[in-house]
């Protein structure tokens, strides 16, 4: 049984954090980077979703140009989970797979199309202390 952390960006650059365990968590298993989900199956209804990352349980980020699921050593130039400090500086650094699997803990997904129901509720202001 999988349980990944589901983090979801907002387009005013915000994100909600929802647990997935069981059922909602199995939908995602074998899906890769950039794969749309709708939200009926993760429990928010009307929401669609499109991948954009995530992290394995050692914390190595998921990276679309390696296929699979393992985590590979590859050799790279600046990219989404590398620095380099001079420019054109290559580095071999681990990254996993573009597909989720059991050993997956986090995965980031952006709202494509919103639904009925908000997904963070309005904070409601403090009066100020006098």
């Amino acid at each position: 049984m999988a349980e990944f952390k589901l983090v979801i960006g907002q387009k005013d650059g915000k994100s909600v954090q929802k647990e997935l365990k069981g059922n909602e968590a199995d939908v995602l298993l074998g899906l890769k980077l950039g794969d749309k989900v709708s939200g009926d199956v993760l429990g928010l209804h009307g929401y669609e979703f499109q991948i954009t990352g995530g992290s394995d349980k050692a914390g190595f980020p998921m990276r679309r140009d390696v296929n699979g699921t393992l985590r590979q050593r590859i050799f790279s130039t600046k990219s989404m989970g590398l620095k380099t400090s001079r420019p054109g500086e290559k580095q071999r650094k681990s990254f996993s797979g573009n597909t989720i699997f059991e050993g997956t803990a986090q995965v980031n997904v952006l709202i494509l199309k919103n639904g009925s129901k908000p997904l963070m509720e309005p904070k409601a202001e403090e009066a100020p202390a006098q």
